[in-house]
């Protein structure tokens, strides 16, 4: 049977005894390798234990964030398809005249199933609207195509973008502040 001192020895990583350490004598040997008590081994043990413990929790938490983000990632992707595929299928449709970024388009659709922009409201046919109204959309400045019923959000979000840039522009081009070019990057000094 295996001694119980031997087994924890085997399951705790004890740091090697040399008596001369690279040829040196440092210490008495006999004082420092003295085996204490064999709770010292146990108490050892459960320390470690508890550390992997704790180290696989925290590994967990971390990995839990990280699917977390992912799952974000995801949904933001399909997102991003989604809104990808419906520009393309609007600037696809058939339309008889320029399209202008800012302008209000109407989809429709034609018995036939052709999908076409107008410029004509379902509001402005009033009751002789000819083809099935699908929504109305507008164009933005990046080719993207807005839903009318997001108008109010897309227009706030840019909004803030504009008023984030201003206020950005107006500390750099400040008289009391100038953008400096380091080793590390540019930084904005204040001028004295």
């Amino acid at each position: 049977m295996d001694n119980p001192q031997d087994t924890y020895r085997r399951a705790v990583a004890l740091v090697e005894t040399e008596s001369c350490p690279l040829g040196v004598q440092l210490v008495d040997a006999s004082s420092t390798n003295k085996m204490r008590d064999p709770m010292d081994l146990v108490g050892l043990a459960q320390q470690i234990q508890k550390a992997d413990e704790c180290t696989r929790a925290n590994a967990g938490n971390k990995l839990t964030v990280i699917a977390e983000q992912i799952r974000f990632l995801q949904e933001q992707a399909r997102k991003v398809l989604q809104e990808a595929k419906r520009d393309h299928d609007l600037h696809h449709a058939a339309c008889n005249m320029v399209k202008k970024p800012g302008q209000i388009y109407y989809l429709y659709q034609r018995e036939s199933g052709q999908k076409y922009l107008s410029l004509l409201s379902p509001q402005e046919w009033g009751k002789t609207c000819p083809h099935t109204y699908l929504g109305a959309y507008r164009l933005e400045h990046d080719q993207s195509w807005t839903p009318l019923d997001q108008l109010k959000r897309r227009t706030d979000e840019i909004n803030l973008v504009d008023k984030i840039i201003n206020a950005q522009m107006s500390i750099t081009d400040s008289p009391h502040f100038r953008l400096t070019s380091e080793s590390d990057g540019a930084a904005l000094k204040e001028v004295n």
